[in-house]
């Protein structure tokens, strides 16, 4: 099946359960195939059918599909909580949007929602659009109220998941329940990464070759699975904030050893991803 971790899921699933045995089809092979058997890009269910079948008989090492494990479990709270975090984060937006339009520069400091509310009880409307605007921003207020609310209720149980999970993930500085969360979910399988390097390039840490000629350069890696590279992300610069940790060590190293600001970085999150690996590959036996 073609995209069986994607928008097949549910049917490699189901027939997972039924007792089938499902291999997950690369779309990009699907697509070499097909080409190669038609001698045409163009698409249709009879096409696809056929490249994903010829794929599936004649490529070796395509992974198996697993039925539902702890990892889809952790996969859900830790999606829904960054996706309520990024509708915060908006409606935030919005809320200070038209406080600016009430309050001349809007909100000093920190945006919460304790204190847009104190700004609000102190605004006495004027006019009948001052009225209106600040209708609309207690609109927006209670909106940011239940999406904190809901945020932080997400977090509990992705908090309950991640200790469930027995994992040690958590032991390693800068990695919270949900940045745990995020790690475990979207690797899936750890046993389908045969090595550390397959799970750099796979999370987008490993550098790509650019070289030419004689000069030997790498650049930076923008593919991969970009959920993971995130969670790294976060990890490096919680590292980053404090004097005496690993990941400041190493990345003090890298500077002494010429490297720019951004190359060091990137250098510690493809450590991180060893660090990652390794642990995964531990909480798995």
């Amino acid at each position: 099946m073609e995209s069986a971790i994607g928008h097949g899921y549910l049917l490699a699933q189901q027939l997972v359960a039924a007792g089938e045995l499902v291999v997950d089809v690369p779309s990009t092979l699907a697509s070499r195939a097909r080409v190669l058997d038609t001698t045409r890009s163009q698409k249709n269910d009879a096409y696809d059918a056929r490249s994903v079948a010829i794929v599936a008989l004649h490529q070796a090492g395509l992974r198996r599909v697993a039925a539902e494990d702890h990892v889809a479990v952790l996969r859900m709270p830790a999606s829904r909580y960054r996706q309520l975090s990024r509708l915060k984060t908006q409606a935030a937006s919005h809320l200070h949007a038209v406080l600016a339009t009430l309050q001349p520069g809007g909100m000093s400091g920190e945006l919460s929602s304790h204190n847009a509310s104190r700004l609000l009880r102190r605004i006495r409307p004027k006019t009948m659009i001052e009225t209106e605007r600040k209708r609309i921003a207690h609109q927006h207020l209670a909106e940011v109220r239940r999406l904190e609310k809901e945020r932080k209720t997400s977090r509990g149980h992705l908090d309950v998941a991640v200790a469930a999970s027995g994992s040690g993930l958590t032991d390693i500085y800068g990695v919270s329940p949900f940045v745990a969360g995020l790690l475990i979910g979207c690797t899936g399988d750890i046993t389908r990464f045969t090595t550390r390097h397959n799970y750099a390039a796979y999370n987008g840490t490993a550098p790509i070759e650019a070289s030419s000629g004689g000069k030997k350069w790498h650049r930076l890696n923008p593919r991969g699975n970009r959920m993971l590279n995130h969670a790294l992300h976060v990890i490096a610069i919680c590292q980053l904030r404090q004097p005496d940790t690993p990941g400041r060590v190493f990345y003090e190293r890298k500077l002494g050893d010429g490297k720019t600001k951004k190359e060091a970085i990137r250098a510690l999150k493809r450590r991180l991803s060893d660090v990652v690996y390794r642990q995964l590959v531990e909480d798995n036996r």
